[in-house]
């Protein structure tokens, strides 16, 4: 058991000052297998300690159902035998580019604008999930026998970016103590007044956010704290991609100055990120473009590299190197040796996917139940956080041609009239290229690209949100099934599945295998494939989309086996004609 306190100009630890010179890896980004050599490349690099949020929304899909939290423990576990400390941002709120910022569906659909502040429904909502998380963190502070690592909990996150209410930070910290949170408490906000009188509380430490002008960021925090350790909690050395977009990066050089320009400062600093991983699972968020965040959708590609010094697939940047120079200056004695890199795939591979099952029987199979509605229903109102949902519903007739549209659609819709693909809708382009004549049936296959897990439009529904219309009028007696991608973990349904050949392009699922001789990291392109989703062994990658910049997707080596491996795709707009994926070191 050691003692960890906030002082007057420094963090002490056991009565003698310290500096965290920390890195953020978020565990739900990296495959379990795979921890321990991240972590150790943390301490490599030259950093004591790593800081990971907790996402709400991925351990408790459906109000109750708790999935895996344990995986918290087991994580600040392998910190510790890492020989590193951690800092744990629990939320409710994460942000970090992740959906819905971190806020489970079935909070944000029926609270709205409630969520993030003092409503008491909200906040009987994260009182039962702080009383679920914190137990796995509570025994792993530093302040707890055997003493762990856990160095400082955040109370909420980045808070003045998007509300004022101190009642609601001051129950978050309240309930953190409550249940059994001995070690400091703090908060992070952009170096901006209103960011700080919003997201800050008298009596916990306030940090600060940034990517540049470390001395002007500081000096702003130190007119709202003028004591206490200085700590950039997110120093943003690289960024994150958004699909349909240019890539982004920062030069090596650049960023390890503005490092050695707050190491200077006498602060403390976490490296945002150190090691950025992937949002498997389809679980990447989405941003809203403009200065107010409040312009068009901008989802967010699965890989989140975020050209950090420890690239995606665990390896060495020259971002490393040169944050490497830097932290040497700053460390309490010579730096470890790079641990050994992970194994990688042998050799190339390709998995031809011969069978087919088409979107309808996939739904039918996987989906809830349909119902029909007076209007259509959102996501949320189907119990749908990733995936998609088809809705069907019937121009009447006869009448002349008139424009279908779907105004506020979120986020993109595949339309058939008649069984046949009339075109491709979106929330900024929500009109059929061509008229409609009736009676026709429409189907609109709308999926999720992500939900928005920063600013104002935080929560905001997915689906149709304002209604089908032709012509002016609103179709009514709309029916609606939703396909969670959580359904494609149910091995048993997806083997009783039927398996025909392809017919060229169409969307479907479709299934093959890979043989592998010798497992390891790899990266899987889908030459000629579209928009969807791949499992590999029953683990999803996450979403391909050949809208870029992303084309290629990170195979955790952990995830193949040797001999036959089991590959299947979920195309949502067109396959290629000769169905195939392929495998490469």
């Amino acid at each position: 058991m050691s003692d960890f306190r906030v002082g007057e100009e420094h963090f002490e630890l056991d009565g003698r000052p310290v500096r965290l010179l920390s890195g953020a890896l978020h565990y739900f980004r990296v495959h379990e297998g795979q921890w321990r050599h991240r972590l150790a490349m943390l301490r490599a690099m030259g950093l004591n300690c790593v800081e990971t949020y907790v996402p709400w929304n991925l351990h408790e899909p459906v109000p109750g159902e708790y999935r895996d939290v344990a995986a918290v423990s087991r994580f600040l576990t392998a910190v510790r035998e890492a020989g590193l400390w951690a800092i744990v941002r629990p939320g409710p709120y994460i942000c970090a580019e992740w959906e819905n910022g971190g806020l489970p569906h079935w909070v944000t659909g029926p609270f709205g604008p409630r969520v993030r502040t003092r409503d008491a429904e909200y906040l009987a909502c994260v009182d039962a999930w702080f009383a679920e998380l914190l137990p796995l963190i509570v025994p792993h502070q530093i302040t707890a026998p055997g003493g762990g690592p856990v160095l400082m909990v955040q109370v909420e996150n980045e808070y003045g970016s998007y509300g004022s209410d101190r009642r609601y930070l001051r129950h978050l910290a309240d309930t953190l103590r409550a249940g059994g949170v001995t070690v400091p408490l703090f908060t992070s906000d952009g170096p901006e007044d209103h960011m700080l009188t919003g997201g800050s509380l008298p009596g916990i430490l306030a940090t600060a956010n940034f990517g540049s002008q470390a001395a002007a960021a500081f000096d702003t925090l130190r007119r709202h704290q003028p004591k206490g350790p200085l700590m950039c909690m997110e120093f943003w050395c690289g960024w994150f991609n958004h699909w349909g977009a240019g890539h982004i990066g920062r030069a090596a050089a650049d960023a390890a100055a503005t490092l050695r320009e707050i190491l200077e400062q006498g602060a403390s600093v976490n490296l945002y990120m150190a090691h950025g991983g992937t949002s498997f699972g389809g679980w990447a968020g989405a941003n809203r473009a403009g200065e107010l965040h409040d312009g068009p959708l901008r989802a967010d590609v699965t890989s989140y590299d975020y050209d950090a010094p420890v690239d995606e697939r665990g390896r060495p940047t020259a971002k490393f190197e040169a944050f490497r120079e830097v932290l040497r200056d700053y460390a309490d004695g010579p730096l470890p040796a790079l641990p050994p890199a992970p194994p990688v795939l042998d050799g190339p591979a390709t998995a031809e996917l011969t069978a087919w099952t088409s979107l309808d029987e996939v739904i039918a199979a996987l989906g809830g139940p349909e119902r029909t509605f007076g209007a259509p229903p959102t996501f949320e109102e189907l119990g749908v956080d990733r995936g998609l949902v088809r809705y069907r519903t019937t121009v009447p007739g006869p009448r002349q041609p008139y424009p279908l549209s779907v105004p506020g659609l979120r986020d993109r819709a595949v339309v058939l009239v008649d069984g046949v693909r009339a075109g491709i809708l979106t929330e900024e382009d929500h009109t059929l290229p061509e008229p409609v004549p009736g009676p026709a049936r429409i189907d609109l296959w709308v999926e999720s690209l992500g939900r928005v897990n920063y600013g104002p439009r935080l929560g905001e529904p997915k689906g149709i949100t304002g209604g089908i219309r032709h012509e002016r009028q609103y179709l009514h007696g709309v029916r609606a099934r939703g396909l969670r991608l959580d359904a494609f973990e149910d091995e048993a349904r997806l083997r009783a599945l039927p398996a025909d050949p392809p017919p060229a392009g169409a969307p479907g699922l479709y299934r093959g295998t890979v043989e592998v001789a010798g497992p390891g990291d790899a990266r899987l392109t889908l030459p000629g494939w579209t928009r969807g989703f791949v499992w590999v062994n029953g683990f999803n990658l996450g979403r391909y989309w050949s809208a870029g910049p992303q084309h290629e997707l990170y195979v955790p080596g952990p995830v193949l086996r040797t001999g036959g491996n089991d590959v299947r795709v979920l195309e949502l707009e067109q396959a290629p004609a000769a169905p195939a994926v392929r495998l490469a070191p």
